[in-house]
């Protein structure tokens, strides 16, 4: 099968300082190389040293090379990708992880080999999604919601310790750490990586749609499914259209109040507005240069929010700075430096010349960017903070959609009064209930984090204060965060305030924002309010953040206190003052706002390479401390051997400074974890009483041979969707809701309400997660009518929870199906938003278009992705989804297929089949990607 590769005669030696390296020349290749975009470049290199002409073909070369002439025609054609490692987080990577052991299981059955089921690329596994903000303003907060997640997740994290223990070339990283792409920004980056002396560029897959950030930096890298991340952890390649390339042309400089987390808001609302989805975006420019990496990877990060697949700055001489000030080691630098500038992929934004062939170009000019939030309900409905006011009052009173609440006239003005700590207060539509500093967005940036504790300092010294009744916190995603906010000064005025630390996580961007209290909560639901969070996060869609904020707004760390003081989102703050004092002073924003010179003096003095050398030293340290058994993590990657303060460090056997702590929890862990004593067995000994980690059903009565495909006839339709039905829609992450199927289930299994924990925490449990499918309290089903968790049996009439309406088809034999409109699937990748309709009984999913990592995650769980032909909807085609369906589904299927699709009703309509390579259609014939990889292995044997 496979062969020598076709390319080898491009391999050159390369010395570097007197070392000697080898590389592959691409340059050699002709001018068409030079044409190229600079994320295309690294594509074409993963295919040259990878060929073999099995997996990757040297006639995919010849694709790659030949992108612009392709791009010209219009034509589409499907490429391997082989990244060169994986990062998942826990969220996703604990069914990943559940995947692998039931995968083994499934090996041994068919006899092979279970020990083949292994990762055989470098897989980091980053535990962040845990945490939840159960308690804040209080000193110890931190403490208590590590406690609380350690004992709501013991479960969890014996099973993720077991498979650190059990699997080769995964690293897992216990909780406290800090949030995966922060972690990977700060340290898993190598840029170019050194395998035995060879070089080539860093590349990535990850199973969170954020994983884009890392794009900051120089390295190509995005989300994935949860299934789709695990074929290639198993050495698999990506399976992917060559995408177009936007080149989006910044220019000019930002002014003195506009923060990256402007910029990025921008950029989001206008990527939106081109239609960018499953497409590369490149950033190029003289602008670039004045965007610092922290800047680039904020706007790397909100990819998936403005739809591309990467948002892609190239590598230039500010991201060689970024690797010293992150306290790469000099020889690593040098040698990222050189092969960068060997092969062309080093950058010069200045530098016209450099501009490479791109399929459209937009531009930005900085200075055109002023102060915004996003909100209330998507990520890119930006509005400029001057225009808040206006903007959520007419929010108000549209008729429901993304940007109304339908509210009534008589209802516009309602305000309810409660008490809160034996003080009284009183609610209003646009009041502020959580102001939360949380995410990698913004939390990996010094800029805005800096500011956010300058604006802070100058509050408190004014003698402003927040109301005590807002959920107020502080989760960086970095140890790093809190030593250079210490340092600075800061963190006694944001603790003021009640922003304290409360842990190193995704917390309340991925919706842990814990409970609010209860006499807000009955205030919130006696008046009918409209409250708001307002984040730093990434994501707001509704019922994401928390039950009782309906409207939820992104912003900068410094606006997410700004409003916090002031209490509402409906304020105008170049007109009212944020707060009054005793004395009848009026202190407005543009009072205590820092100037972008101040916040670069302050974090040109307080983030140093030192913050970072900890990370490198301790890491270094496992290197040659690990058990015999345990896998090297970095097999090609050399940390620096770095002391700190000149002293010894761990490396050298000499005490640990305080500065070195930062990242210690990477290795050794916390107690917690220390204590926790995991099976070492090859095969996971399941635990039927556990109502965390179950083995999954998907590979129940497998064999070695193809399954037979049958016809889709007769079904039934579960949901009649509308427009951008999220992940979070079809698969919540938030808490249980104490009246669903999934918390039914948990109290027959004996837990308490406060025991029932998130669906995010239990997605190991595929019980759990099958009946929190579809849901999310905020879902609108057009058989309702409003939203509700619910659908309407269709044969009965009876209106039920999905998961019960799901039971009762079962019990028939009834197939089922999804309508939907645009969008469908859009949000964070889950796994679980493919599983569970899959446990569901669902076929196949007739929408008008969806999101790029979903509908691959669909074809990864065996179900039809189909489309309508385009200019059709159910609506134009007069279809209500109570109609009975045949689908026709050929034995002989290519990829784009038009099918027929038929109704008892008499309507017949052609629909695109989305499988979209032919490799998705060999895993659909396989009944999905797990089960081919499981046959797959089974047969080495």
């Amino acid at each position: 099968m496979s062969g020598d590769n076709p390319f080898e005669y491009l391999k050159e030696p390369l010395e570097i300082n007197g070392t000697s390296h080898t590389f592959y020349n691409l340059p050699a290749l002709g001018p068409k190389y030079h044409q190229l975009p600079f994320s295309i470049r690294v594509l074409l290199e993963s295919a040259v040293r990878n060929c073999d002409n099995f997996q990757v073909l040297k006639t995919d070369v010849d694709k790659i090379l030949n992108w612009a002439e392709t791009q010209a025609a219009g034509v589409s054609v499907e490429v391997p990708f082989r990244p060169s490692r994986v990062v998942l987080q826990d969220f996703t990577g604990v069914p990943a992880v559940v995947d692998f052991a039931a995968m083994r299981d499934a090996v041994k059955s068919l006899g092979g080999n279970p020990e083949d089921i292994n990762p055989v690329c470098p897989s980091d596994l980053v535990i962040d999604h845990s945490v939840q903000v159960d308690v804040s303003r209080a000193a110890d907060s931190q403490a208590q919601n590590e406690a609380l997640e350690f004992q709501r997740n013991h479960e969890r994290f014996l099973f993720l310790k077991w498979g650190a223990q059990a699997f080769q070339n995964m690293l897992i990283v216990p909780p406290g750490s800090g949030i995966v792409h922060q972690v990977n920004l700060e340290y898993l980056a190598r840029v170019c990586f050194n395998k035995d002396g060879l070089l080539y560029p860093d590349s990535v897959v990850g199973t969170d749609s954020h994983t884009t950030m890392i794009n900051g930096l120089g390295v190509v890298g995005w989300g994935v499914g949860g299934i789709e991340a695990e074929a290639v952890m198993l050495g698999q390649p990506i399976s992917m259209v060559l995408p177009q390339v936007v080149g989006y042309k910044i220019t000019g400089a930002p002014g003195p109040h506009v923060t990256s987390t402007d910029v990025v808001l921008t950029i989001t609302k206008h990527l939106r507005q081109v239609g960018v989805v499953g497409k590369f975006v490149e950033f190029f420019g003289p602008g670039v240069v004045k965007l610092s990496i922290a800047d680039r990877a904020t706007i790397a990060n909100m990819c998936p929010e403005y739809g591309a697949t990467v948002g892609f700055f190239p590598v230039d001489s500010r991201s060689l700075d970024y690797l010293r000030q992150t306290s790469r080691d000099e020889k690593v630098i040098a040698y990222v430096q050189k092969y960068m500038e060997t092969v062309g992929m080093l950058r010069d934004f200045s530098s016209s010349q450099q501009d490479p062939i791109f399929s459209s170009v937009h531009e930005l000019d900085l200075s055109t960017v002023v102060p915004s939030l996003s909100g209330p309900k998507r990520p890119h409905d930006r509005v400029a903070a001057s225009d808040m006011k206006t903007d959520f009052r007419a929010c108000l009173s549209n008729p429901v959609g993304f940007k109304g609440y339908g509210l009534p006239g008589d209802k516009m003005d309602t305000t309810m009064p409660f008490t809160f700590d034996n003080k009284e207060y009183v609610l209003n539509h646009g009041s502020v209930l959580i102001a939360a500093i949380t995410s990698c967005t913004n939390t990996s940036n010094p800029s805005v984090m800096l500011g956010a504790g300058m604006l802070a300092k100058k509050a408190v010294e004014a003698g402003l204060t927040i109301a005590p009744y807002i959920k107020t916190s502080l989760s960086p995603g970095s140890g790093v965060v809190t030593y250079y906010l210490q340092e600075s000064g800061v963190i006694p005025y944001l603790e003021t305030l009640g922003f304290g630390v409360v842990g190193y996580g995704c917390m309340t961007c991925i919706g842990n924002s814990g409970p609010l209290p209860e006499p807000v909560v009955e205030a919130v639901e006696k008046g009918d309010l409209v409250c708001c969070g307002v984040l730093s996060g990434n994501r707001n869609f509704e019922g994401r953040i928390h039950p009782h904020t309906q409207a939820n707004y992104l912003a900068s760390p410094l606006f997410v206190i700004a409003y916090a003081i002031a209490g509402r989102v409906d304020i105008d703050f170049e007109t009212e003052p944020l707060g009054v004092l005793d004395n009848g002073k009026e202190v407005f924003l543009r009072d205590i706002w820092p100037s972008r010179d101040e916040i670069q003096a302050v974090e040109t003095k307080y983030v140093i390479p030192a913050m970072f050398q900890c990370a490198h030293s301790i890491l270094d340290q496992y290197r040659h401390t690990r058990p015999a058994t345990a896998p090297d993590p970095w097999p090609s990657y050399q940390p620096a051997r770095v002391q700190s303060h000149g002293g010894a460090g761990p490396a050298a056997g000499g005490p640990v400074s305080p500065h070195m702590e930062v990242y210690a929890k990477i290795t050794t862990g916390n107690p917690n974890w220390n204590k926790l004593s995991a099976p070492s067995s090859t095969l996971y000994p399941w635990d039927t009483s556990s109502t965390y980690i179950k083995s999954p059903p998907f590979f129940a009565g497998m064999t070695a041979d193809l399954p037979a495909k049958r016809p889709i006839k007769s079904a039934q339709v579960l949901l009649n969707l509308g427009d951008s039905v999220t992940t979070d829609h079809i698969s919540p992450a938030g808490s249980i809701p104490r009246n669903s199927p999934a918390a039914r289930y948990l109290a027959s299994r004996g837990l308490s309400p406060r025991d029932f924990n998130s669906f995010g925490s239990r997605r190991g449990n595929d019980a759990v997660m099958a009946r929190g499918t579809f849901g999310n309290i905020r879902i609108v089903n057009k058989f309702i009518g409003k939203a509700a968790p619910k659908t309407v049996h269709i044969p009965s009439g009876t209106t039920l929870d999905v998961f019960d309406a799901a039971q009762e088809y079962s019990g028939a034999n009834i197939d089922l199906i999804i309508l939907a409109g645009k969008d469908y699937g859009c949000g964070s990748s889950r796994d679980w938003a493919a599983k569970g309709p899959f446990l569901l009984g669902i076929k196949a999913v007739i929408a008008e278009s969806y999101e790029r990592i979903h509908r691959s995650n669909l074809v990864g769980m065996g179900i039809v992705p189909l489309q309508y032909e385009e200019g059709q909807t159910a609506d134009t085609l007069g279809l209500t989804g109570k109609e009975k369906y045949d689908i026709e589904i050929p034995d002989i299927l290519t990829p784009g297929m038009k099918v027929t699709v038929s109704t008892d009703t008499g309507k017949q309509f052609t629909v695109v089949t989305r499988f979209d390579t032919d490799l998705e259609l060999t895993y659909y014939k396989h009944g999905g990607i797990l089960n081919y990889m499981v046959r797959k292995v089974a047969a080495k044997q």
